[in-house]
């Protein structure tokens, strides 16, 4: 009984000791006293409870900054023989605890202390009593920043130690919210009038590669089941083996990334004056279907922007700008050539893939000995990486305000590509519904705006909660709800449930013309006139049984099959 209780003594003061050790990100600005290059803000690491920071850099004393890591400050001998009269010593860390070198720092005058560590950053700790002794800051500084200090300023260097607060949101949001929005709608319409344009207009067609489109892959549920399934795999390895998986991500991302910008940009190649000349005759892979020369100038240029971001991804100053447009062009891409063929088929995926990102945000931090989200730590990169390495699937931008937390943890704001691409796939069904139905675009303007909404309540969340958010908890409810609702106003949720005609088992509309023909198979004529959209069959009410044959038969132009009105009785230009 007294070991037990000896043990429960022991583990409720080592946590009150670990809730007495609290973290906050702060900022040490630096200047040369020579002059010289303008003052740089580097990263600390804090405990209020030792002695608070200003949070303005005016309110901070500018104080000599001392190098003083020869030392570990853990013993009287370890002192100078004058102390640190106003100033800041830099000291090694280990061999005593922060206390004792924090004690004898301010015993010989100091007006503050940095600590330097070679490994990952941690909370300066103490208990009640040493916070109530001690009263001048204290904070740990890497390694790499004290290098980078005195190669940069000299060693005759000033320096102020203050925590700025943290705004509420970020500027760039605004850049990632259009950047999101736009992505989405410009998918979702181009997707969507592709997809009809195809299903209506087969006429169009030519053997040369650059004008034949890649196939739409209709989703089925069992196709849903196995991309989760291998989603949360994938995640899950990523998590125990990230320092392995990532350098695969990211060459499958400079891939499919490559191909997602050539599909965007061929519509637009395609329509220069110039380059119209075809690669001879050869028994070469691809080339054989001989392609014109400015559509393989645009896949080299494609793949060497692939290329220099692949290079050049850690150059935080720019290389953002190259992920964040190969990440649009793969994004459109995928919105193009997948396809939901029902809204059942879209309830299912969102529902799913809405499980599936609250689990691996709000509930695996209960199942991680580290308490992290492992969905937040792949998304960001461990902070125990050897590599440093972040994934490419993300949109990501700057942070535009100055703050600890943009200059110590996250410089970036980020958006997953999965948050664009299961509800653009959404917008895209409503928009080839909206055409379906001759609803005026309803659906996918009502989508379109449902998604922007979702997006600034999951920004919202993100600056009250201050940690990352599942952004599908908030996206996949707005759009499905309002979706959903607009087709039980409208009073056509069982057509917008089914497909309308998009699906295989749904019966053709009322304006087919071989519905009269009972169980006998169309004639080659009929079955091409049935294909076409309602707009263009509205001309086959007029003619009747008893005009001539050569009136009646639909003449081929093109490979389309048509009427012609002029000369036909009781039709209307």
């Amino acid at each position: 009984m007294a070991a037990a209780a000896a043990v429960a003594w022991l583990r409720a003061a080592v946590l009150l000791f670990v809730a007495q050790v609290t973290c906050e990100y702060g900022m040490v600005r630096v200047v040369s006293e020579m002059g010289g290059p303008k003052g740089k803000d580097y990263c600390i690491l804090y405990n209020p409870q030792w002695a608070h920071l200003p949070h303005d850099l005016g309110k901070a004393s500018l104080l000599q900054l001392r190098d003083w890591t020869a030392s570990m400050l853990c013993s009287p001998s370890d002192l100078p023989a004058k102390g640190f009269s106003n100033q800041i010593p830099l000291v090694t860390r280990g061999n005593c605890t922060f206390y004792e070198k924090v004690r004898l720092a301010q015993g010989s005058g100091a007006r503050g202390l940095l600590i330097v560590s070679k490994e990952t950053l941690v909370p300066p700790g103490g208990n009640k009593t040493q916070y109530e002794e001690i009263g001048i800051p204290v904070a740990l500084l890497s390694h790499k920043d004290m290098v980078d200090i005195f190669k940069s300023f000299g060693q005759a260097v000033r320096a102020a130690l203050y925590a700025p607060n943290e705004p509420l949101l970020d500027y760039n949001m605004v850049i990632i919210f259009i950047m999101a929005v736009g992505t989405v709608a410009i998918g979702g319409y181009w997707a969507g009038s592709r997809d009809v344009r195809k299903r209506y207009m087969k006429h169009k067609r030519d053997d040369g590669p650059e004008k034949q489109e890649d196939e739409a892959v209709d989703v089925t549920p069992v196709m849903t089941c196995v991309f989760v399934v291998m989603c949360c795999s994938m995640l899950v390895l990523l998590y125990y083996f990230y320092d392995h998986l990532v350098y695969v991500i990211i060459g499958i991302f400079c891939l499919a990334s490559s191909t997602g910008l050539y599909s965007c940009l061929s519509p637009l190649v395609q329509r220069l004056p110039f380059g119209k000349c075809r690669v001879p005759d050869n028994n070469l892979p691809y080339f054989h279907k001989r392609p014109q020369v400015r559509m393989l100038l645009l896949a080299l240029f494609c793949v060497a922007v692939s290329v220099v971001w692949g290079v050049f991804r850690n150059e935080d100053q720019w290389a953002w700008i190259l992920q964040d447009a190969l990440g649009i062009a793969f994004c459109l891409y995928m919105l193009k050539t997948i396809r939901l063929p029902t809204f059942k088929a879209c309830t299912l995926l969102l529902l799913v893939l809405f499980i599936y990102d609250v689990f691996f945000v709000f509930i695996t931090p209960f199942l991680t000995k580290s308490g992290n989200s492992i969905m937040v730590e792949v998304a960001t990169g461990p902070t125990d990486s050897a590599t440093h390495e972040k994934l490419p699937m993300v949109l990501k931008v700057p942070r535009l305000n100055t703050s600890p937390l943009a200059l110590c943890d996250r410089p970036f704001s980020l958006l997953g590509f999965g948050d664009i691409l299961v509800p653009g796939l959404l917008v895209a069904y409503c928009h080839r519904f909206d055409i379906q139905v001759q609803s005026s675009r309803i659906y996918f303007v009502a989508c379109t705006i449902a998604y922007g909404i979702g997006l600034l309540v999951t920004f919202m969340a993100l600056a009250l909660m201050q940690r990352g958010q599942p952004a599908l908890l908030y996206l996949v409810p707005c759009t499905l709800t309002t979706s959903s609702a607009l087709a039980l106003w409208r009073r056509e949720l069982g057509m917008f449930w089914t497909g309308s005609g998009f699906a295989k088992d749904i019966p053709q509309p009322s304006w087919a013309p071989a519905a009269a023909q009972g169980s006998q198979p169309p004639k080659e004529s009929e079955a091409t006139l049935s294909q076409q959209p309602p707009g263009e069959a509205q001309v086959l009410p007029a003619l009747t049984a008893e005009q001539p044959p050569e009136l009646t038969e639909p003449k081929s132009i093109a490979g389309v099959s048509t009427q012609e009105p002029v000369g036909l009785p009781g039709a209307s230009a």
